[in-house]
């Protein structure tokens, strides 16, 4: 098979944070992505939920808050928890991809919130923002930090862009998140598979040091979760969701030979057991002090 300049050279991080690639291929809307969400909405073995978990954990912030959401992707955390959004909150959907933006404002009008006055929308660079100093009480970075080519660079553009005490919120995956789905598809061209975790770029092991130059009081909270998968479908969708990431692109198995493989393991096991990393920093905007140079 042809393969890309470079050869084995190529990794996951050039893809994971590759601007055209995100927006031409993996996020270009937002079936890649649902894709992996609805694995984990319908096979997670915690039954709190992650969107309700995370929205637990907003408690601090004020009745009438200013949020952005900057990489939100279709909006999955904000249509799920629609009902628990204060009146007084005005939230900014923001995101690399126009893809993204139509699907949030679709599921949003989905749940109720067609012509919502409280959110707005628009495409941005999280190291570019497009925000006035001193603008919102939260941004929130979830799952996504990891793509930003220059993470210090989006973590001073949050923090300029944050009011003085404001709140980041930063979901993020551990080491060992999903490993078990690195080894189930080794033996698809092993040879070519990726290295796993280019999440290791800001993740739950390393991501406080990199907060500490532009926050404080930084705090790490961790979500218990796995899955426990039943069905060969939506695990195969998964898999071939993460083109580019899992896989070198001229190395993907087809869905055909994904589908058996899956199915000789759950008629011979029952189930996939998968475990999970993944969690939550929280960190804040220090008052009224000169951001470091």
């Amino acid at each position: 098979a042809h393969r890309r300049p470079g050869g084995d050279h190529w990794s996951a991080m050039s893809s994971l944070t590759d601007q055209t690639y995100l927006l031409q291929t993996q996020y270009r809307d937002s079936s890649n992505l649902d894709a992996r969400i609805t694995v984990h909405l319908r096979f997670s073995s915690n039954k709190t939920g992650w969107f309700r978990w995370y929205f637990e954990q907003l408690l601090q912030l004020p009745p009438a808050a200013r949020v952005l959401d900057i990489g939100c992707g279709p909006a999955r955390l904000w249509s799920d928890q629609f009902y628990r959004v204060p009146a007084g909150w005005h939230i900014t959907l923001a995101d690399l991809s126009p893809g993204m933006i139509e699907q949030a404002r679709s599921n949003l009008a989905a749940a109720g919130a067609d012509n919502d006055q409280r959110f707005a929308f628009r495409t941005a660079d999280a190291q570019i923002l497009p925000f006035d100093d001193d603008t919102f009480d939260a941004v929130f970075a979830n799952h996504m930090l990891y793509h930003a080519p220059d993470i210090p660079r989006a973590l001073a553009e949050i923090r300029r862009v944050l009011r003085p005490t404001g709140r980041l919120y930063a979901a993020t995956n551990g080491d060992g998140h999903m490993a078990e789905l690195n080894d189930l598809v080794a033996p698809f061209e092993s040879d070519k598979a990726l290295p796993p975790g280019p999440v290791r770029r800001f993740g739950l092991e390393n991501g406080k040091e990199q907060l500490a130059r532009w926050f404080v009081r930084i705090e790490r909270r961790d979500y218990p979760d796995s899955l426990e998968i039943t069905e060969a479908g939506p695990l195969v969708a998964y898999a071939l969701s993460t083109s580019g990431m899992l896989w070198m692109p001229d190395a993907e198995p087809s869905a055909e030979e994904l589908t058996r493989y899956f199915e000789a393991l759950l008629a011979r096991d029952g189930v996939i057991h998968i475990g999970k990393s993944t969690g939550l920093f929280i960190a804040v905007k220090p008052p009224l002090e000169k951001s470091p140079k």
